[in-house]
């Protein structure tokens, strides 16, 4: 996995987990997703992206994503997605804002469709 895809998984997992305050479970998700992923420097570099203006960090981040992400193949921008839906189920729970940016993504990414598919067979 190239260090570029590595700071678009966290970074997508980050931007979300942070949309409503990164809360101690959220912080260990993305903990085990840098050790899965041998990716402690990626996490830093989303970790100082998101911190840069805490404000803008969806949209700046929705930017940087499209135009790493949106390069990939139909496949593997639904994985991605797929992969912060499942972070997100794993601590319990989905809040409104975080299901909400993670649709507008989806929908930049042309995987709107799937996306709620697969939500629904979950």
């Amino acid at each position: 996995m190239t260090t570029d895809e590595k700071k678009a998984i966290l970074l997508l997992k980050s931007v979300i987990f942070h949309y409503h305050g990164l809360d101690n479970e959220e912080k260990i998700i993305l903990d085990n997703t840098a050790q899965e992923l041998d990716a402690w420097q990626e996490l830093q570099w989303a970790n100082d992206f998101i911190a840069l203006d805490y404000y803008t960090a969806f949209e700046r981040a929705r930017e940087f994503l499209n135009d790493i992400v949106g390069n990939f193949d139909k496949d593997t921008r639904l994985k991605y997605m797929s992969m912060v839906w499942e972070a997100n189920n794993a601590k319990g729970y989905v809040t409104e804002m975080e299901a909400t940016a993670m649709l507008k993504l989806a929908k930049d990414w042309h995987v709107q469709k799937e996306l709620m598919l697969l939500i629904r067979n979950k």
